[in-house]
């Protein structure tokens, strides 16, 4: 596991390699220029203008089967999931930028490190749209008014503002431990460890009210199996009730990146694979990595670190790359 130690601050992955460069001794003002200087280039990295890179896989959902579970990760939070014939789609984000859409008529954020593997017009006809939570990284709005408004969309409590406006029939708002029945899946909202404030003068549960912003993960139920999507979570011990509930899941779609200097709010990729074990997921996919600059880490790392910490249970690591397909075995 990778936990701060005790005394140790969040930026411990960056003190630590400053460590390792023999920088300890350097004194107080001089690490925190340096400080300075690494997230002044966090940001500028953040805004860059360069055109995002292909990825290196492109899935073909037209090939799978469905009398099974089939996955692939589209970037970032965004899987595409066939299971057993329904359709679904992850916090589905497929702009080029996230962040404030101005008018309509662009987005001033982050721009894409990686295109997304599939392009909206390669999707299948989609039968639900999961929303774990309201920041633009998740819950990318000019994505989501492609959409066909017949499409039911599952979303966190308090977020239905955000798209109540373009039209959707069916919309349910999900507290943690309630569930919706939507068609032959069941959607089941759980607690984790994040916080949901859009912009940051809006009411926040991560702040102590109940009323604010949520956040959710989503456990996704057919045919006697079961999918837990992630969404986005610091280290937390909720997911243990689910183990002991004897719930097989098949498949959890984790998030391992942002961590530095974020471990509060978004879980190392040791925590992540532990969390899988609180569950007993049989594979894990791993999200929320190399797709946009978000924190200090480097864009590899966490991939590094998970498969490190993997060690002999590599092949439960269900993928490495964007645009790699998961298939369930039989």
């Amino acid at each position: 596991m990778f936990f701060l130690e005790e005394g140790e601050s969040a930026l411990s992955t960056r003190r630590r390699f400053l460590s390792l460069l023999g920088l300890s001794l350097v004194s107080a003002p001089v690490l925190q220029a340096q400080s300075r200087e690494l997230k002044r280039s966090r940001w500028d990295l953040m805004f860059h203008n360069e055109d995002p890179r292909d990825p290196d896989l492109r899935p073909d959902p037209s090939s799978w089967d469905d009398h099974t579970i089939t996955a692939a990760w589209i970037g970032h939070a965004t899987v595409l999931i066939n299971f057993f014939g329904t359709w679904i789609v992850t916090d589905p984000v497929l702009s080029e930028r996230i962040g404030v859409d101005v008018l309509r008529l662009f987005t001033v954020g982050p721009k894409r490190l990686v295109r997304p593997a599939l392009q909206f017009d390669d999707l299948p006809p989609i039968d639900l749209v999961l929303l774990s939570h309201g920041h633009m990284d998740h819950m990318d709005t000019p994505t989501i008014r492609l959409f066909n408004r017949d499409t039911p969309v599952v979303i966190a409590k308090h977020t239905l503002d955000i798209i109540e406006d373009y039209g959707f029939q069916e919309i349910y708002e999900l507290d943690w431990n309630e569930y919706a029945q939507i068609g032959d899946v069941r959607i089941e909202a759980l607690e984790v460890r994040h916080f949901g404030w859009r912009f940051p003068w809006e009411e926040d549960r991560s702040r102590g009210n109940p009323a604010g912003r949520s956040y959710n993960a989503y456990l996704i139920s057919k045919n006697g199996k079961h999918l837990l999507f992630g969404g986005d979570t610091a280290y937390q011990e909720y997911f243990r009730k689910l183990g002991e509930r004897g719930i097989p899941i098949e498949l959890a779609m984790m998030p391992i990146g942002a961590y530095d200097p974020w471990i509060h709010s978004h879980a190392n990729p040791e925590q992540a694979l532990e969390m899988c074990g609180h569950m007993n997921a049989r594979a894990m996919m791993p999200i929320h990595w190399n797709t946009f600059i978000q924190s200090d880490e480097p864009t590899a790392e966490p991939m590094q670190r998970l498969l490190a910490a993997a060690g002999d249970d590599r092949p439960s690591v269900a993928l490495t790359r964007i645009g790699e397909t998961w298939r369930m075995e039989s």
